[in-house]
């Protein structure tokens, strides 16, 4: 489903994307910083452009893959389901950092933060495919903006987020309304729920969202 260029859809689809590609970049972000904190500091920020430029690559090469493999029955609606624990993992208290090893050389940092970042941005992959309704102008847009934003500013970014929990709050209900979205745009799966329900485009969206925010808020507790 191709978006209109700069209609009110577009600009609502590109403002997901960036929403999520904030608040989904949080462990790549500590992943930059850590794999190049052993470099010089000379090296450092090289090795974190270079290294962010290669993981913006194999980012776009994953995502305009999943953005094709999403045009295949059922595999949109799986996508959307993929999404919703991690929406709701999202909203739970983190339990400690990941573990990456810091290089000592430049290619070192650099192929850790490309690895490293690949490995970890699934489900980044996932969201941003079908947040993006198949429109790949709409991934590179998102993805050109928001990049700069958290190798900038992951720090700054992290602490918003401590301060403003309705930012990952924001993120999880628009995973969970990307989640139903995929669901009720799938090929197969979509088609017989909207001839049973026409509604069903706003509403699965919509009670999805919800219930993931009620989920992660009821798990939140109990951690």
């Amino acid at each position: 489903m191709e978006v209109e260029l700069f209609s009110s859809q577009f600009f609502v689809a590109l403002f997901s994307i960036i929403v999520l590609d904030l608040v989904l970049a949080g462990d790549n972000a500590v992943v930059i910083a850590m794999a190049s904190n052993r470099l010089p500091a000379h090296l450092r920020k090289r090795a974190i452009y270079v290294g962010t430029a290669g993981a913006i690559v194999v980012r776009l090469i994953m995502t305009f893959f999943a953005v094709q493999l999403l045009s295949v029955p059922y595999l949109q609606a799986l996508g959307g389901l993929v999404l919703l624990p991690i929406a709701v993992k999202l909203l739970r208290p983190a339990h400690g950092e990941e573990h990456i090893e810091a290089a000592e050389t430049f290619a070192g940092a650099v192929k850790t933060i490309i690895i490293a970042d690949a490995a970890m941005g699934i489900d980044n992959v996932i969201a941003i495919a079908g947040a993006s309704h198949g429109d790949f102008l709409l991934v590179v847009l998102g993805l050109l903006i928001s990049v700069p934003i958290v190798v900038s500013g992951s720090q700054i970014i992290g602490k918003l987020m401590e301060k403003y929990p309705v930012l990952v709050v924001l993120g999880a209900a628009i995973l969970g309304w990307t989640g139903g979205s995929m669901i009720v745009h799938d090929r197969t799966v979509g088609v017989m729920i909207l001839t049973a329900l026409p509604q069903a485009a706003y509403l699965l969206p919509a009670i999805l969202a919800g219930a993931v925010c009620g989920i992660g808020a009821w798990t939140r507790r109990r951690g």
